[in-house]
C-alpha cells in the first residue's frame, strides 16, 4: 500500500510562473546560475543555487549561503510573487518535448515508506550530497524541488488525469529550452478521494530521478521527529514533494561515457577491446540501435561495438545492463577504471547533448575515447529495484526535467 497525500502548495501567481521556474540545481553550475539569473531576475535560481547573490567565488557549501537561500524563498512571498493554498490539493503536472507529452501528479509521499522500500530505489547516493540538501531543506523549512518517481501504470489513475486536464491550466508557459509546462489544480473532493485510494492500490513507487533529494528528505524528517519526542506521524516533516509519473510516459536518453586516456596506443587498445567485442569501423556516427551494441569515438572514428555472447551473466539483471557490460568488459579490465564514481579520468555526457558532443570532446584532445550507450529502459530500472538491486551509477538520464519553483512544500 503507498500513501500519496495531497498538500497546501506554495507556488508562484500565474502571471509570475514562467519567470520563476527554474531548471533543478543539479543540473547546472554556479557560473550558468549567474547567467540564469541574469536572462530571467525573478528566477528561482535564487533558493536553487543562492551563491548567485553572494560575491563570486563564494563556496556553494557555506553557511551564508543556506541562509541566502531561505531569505530568498521568504522573498518571494513578500513581495507577493508567490502564496500557499488555502486547503490540501493534487495538482497534475504536464510537459511536453518536442511533441512527447508526460502527465505526473504532484502530492507527498511518506518519509517512512522510503526507509521501509515501498518506495524502492536504484541508485546510491553521495555523502557530500546529501548533506548538501539536507543543509538546504533544513534552512529553507521546505522541500524547494520535487522528487520525480513512478509506477507501474493504472487506469484508474488515468482517467482522473484526464478528467483534470482537458479543463484550463493554472499555468500553461513554454521554456527556454523550448519544454511547455502545464499545471492544474486537482480540488475536487472526489477526484482527491480517487487519487489517494488509487495510490493505496499500489504495492511500490520508484525513484525515477532525484536519489539525493529523497535520501535528504528523509534525513531531514528523522531530524525533526528527534527535535520533537512528541511528533505524531502526521507533521510535514514526515513527507516529501513528489512528481508521480505513470512509467508507460516516461522517456530514458542515453548516458555516455568519455574517458580522458588509453594508457597505451590505439592500436594496442583496439587489439585488446576485440578480445571482448566485435569491432566493426563505420563511416557514420554510431548510435546504438538496440540493447547490447554501443557506438565508439576514437582517434577521429566511429566504431560499432557488439560484446561477444560469453561477457555479460544474462541471469542478473545488474550484470546485464549496458552501462555495466561496458563497465565490466571494457573500462575496468582494459583502462583500469575500477570505480566510475571516484575515477577523475571518466566523465558522462547526458544523451541531450547528442553524440556531436561526444566528437567534439575526443577532438579537442580533453578526452581520448568516448562510448556512445543504448538508453536504459523503464523496463530495466524497475526490474532492478524490484530485486533489491544498485544500477551502477549514471545510468540513467531523463528528460524533460522537472522545473523548480513550480511548487514548494513548507515543513510547518
Amino acid at each position: 500500500m503507498v500513501e500519496f497525500r495531497p498538500f497546501r502548495a506554495l507556488r508562484p501567481l500565474p502571471q509570475h510562473a514562467a519567470e520563476i521556474a527554474s531548471l533543478p540545481y543539479d543540473v547546472m553550475d554556479s557560473a550558468e546560475a549567474r547567467l540564469e539569473v541574469e536572462r530571467h531576475p525573478l528566477s528561482f535560481v535564487h533558493v536553487e543555487k543562492p551563491e548567485v547573490d553572494l560575491p563570486a567565488g563564494t563556496d556553494p557549501h557555506d553557511p551564508e549561503v543556506y541562509a541566502q537561500a531561505r531569505a530568498n524563498l521568504d522573498s518571494y512571498v513578500e513581495r507577493g510573487l508567490m502564496a500557499q493554498d488555502a486547503a490540501p490539493l493534487f495538482y497534475a503536472y504536464r510537459q511536453t518535448m518536442d511533441g512527447r507529452a508526460q502527465t505526473g501528479l504532484v502530492g507527498l509521499a511518506a518519509v517512512d515508506e522510503y526507509l521501509s522500500g515501498v518506495i524502492r530505489k536504484h541508485e546510491l547516493t553521495r555523502a557530500e550530497k546529501e548533506a548538501d540538501r539536507i543543509r538546504h531543506v533544513d534552512a529553507c523549512n521546505a522541500h524547494s524541488s520535487p522528487v520525480f518517481l513512478t509506477y507501474r501504470h493504472r487506469p484508474a489513475l488515468d482517467v482522473v488525469v484526464a478528467r483534470v486536464t482537458a479543463g484550463m491550466p493554472a499555468y500553461d508557459f513554454v521554456a527556454d529550452d523550448g519544454v511547455r509546462h502545464e499545471l492544474w489544480l486537482l480540488a475536487d473532493l472526489g477526484d482527491v478521494a480517487a487519487v489517494r485510494d488509487a495510490f493505496a492500490a499500489l504495492p511500490n513507487l520508484y525513484v525515477a530521478d532525484g536519489h539525493h533529494r529523497t535520501a535528504s528528505a528523509a534525513k531531514v524528517g528523522l531530524l525533526r521527529r528527534e527535535q520533537h519526542p512528541d511528533h505524531t506521524g502526521e507533521e510535514e516533516f514526515n513527507f516529501f514533494m513528489a512528481v508521480v509519473f505513470p512509467d508507460d510516459q516516461l522517456r530514458i536518453l542515453d548516458y555516455n561515457r568519455v574517458v580522458r586516456d588509453l594508457g597505451m596506443t590505439v592500436e594496442d587498445f583496439l587489439g585488446r577491446v576485440g578480445e571482448r567485442f566485435e569491432v566493426t569501423p563505420v563511416p557514420e556516427p554510431a548510435r546504438p540501435r538496440r540493447t547490447h551494441e554501443f557506438g565508439m569515438y576514437l582517434a577521429g572514428g566511429w566504431y560499432r561495438l557488439v560484446p561477444r555472447r560469453d561477457t555479460w551473466d544474462v541471469s542478473n539483471p545488474v550484470a546485464a545492463l549496458d552501462v555495466s557490460i561496458l563497465q565490466d568488459a571494457l573500462l575496468d579490465p582494459i583502462l583500469g577504471i575500477g570505480d566510475p564514481r571516484t575515477d577523475t579520468r571518466i566523465d558522462f555526457v547526458g544523451g541531450i547533448r547528442g553524440l556531436d558532443e561526444l566528437v567534439r570532446r575526443v577532438d579537442s584532445g580533453r578526452e581520448a575515447v568516448a562510448f556512445a550507450l543504448f538508453p536504459t529502459s523503464m523496463d530495466e530500472l524497475l526490474s532492478v529495484a524490484d530485486a533489491g538491486e544498485i544500477m551502477p551509477p549514471k545510468s540513467t538520464w531523463f528528460e524533460p526535467k522537472l522545473r523548480s519553483g513550480l511548487f514548494i512544500h513548507p515543513l510547518d
